[in-house]
């Protein structure tokens, strides 16, 4: 297999990874290029020209979501001693912040559930739906906490 064929394998699971962002967490088809890329690059640091021209994206594009993702805890800026470039890596905790944070908002629903119940009457075909709801997520969160991940 020659080089160009590795990189159009590697282009198209990072197409794969955008295309999972985008059906599972509504994210923009770029924010999900990068973090594609910088799980799979080697070196793992890439500047934001490097990632701009691997996934073909405008500057512009790449820098509010480069900055969006460093927002969230996902991709650190990276110094080089010497090298007046800023670099980008996907934190090594990255996937484990996001799990974290979806079941830190199953958690907030149950807050909501039971201010629903009480709306609802305590009792009734409303209430019931509004507890399974809360049953499920709850059963969730629960399995998480008591199987974190190995590190």
């Amino acid at each position: 297999m020659s080089s160009e064929d590795d990189r159009d394998e590697v282009l198209r699971w990072i197409e794969r990874v955008a295309t999972f962002c985008v059906e599972e967490w509504a994210l923009p088809p770029i924010t999900g290029r990068i973090l594609g890329l910088l799980m799979i690059c080697d070196p793992p640091e890439r500047s934001a020209g490097q990632i701009a021209e691997t996934i073909q994206a405008s500057r512009a594009s790449l820098t509010s979501n480069m900055r969006f993702l460093a927002a969230i805890g996902l991709v650190r800026k990276v110094r080089v001693p010497g090298d007046r470039t800023t670099y980008y890596r996907i934190e090594d905790d990255a996937w484990h912040k996001v799990i974290q944070r979806k079941l830190d908002s199953l958690g907030a629903f149950g807050d909501i559930a039971d201010e629903g119940t009480k709306l609802a009457g305590g009792s009734g075909p409303r209430t019931e739906r509004i507890r399974a709801a809360q049953q499920s997520l709850t059963w969730l969160r629960d399995i998480a906490a008591h199987h974190p991940p190995k590190a």
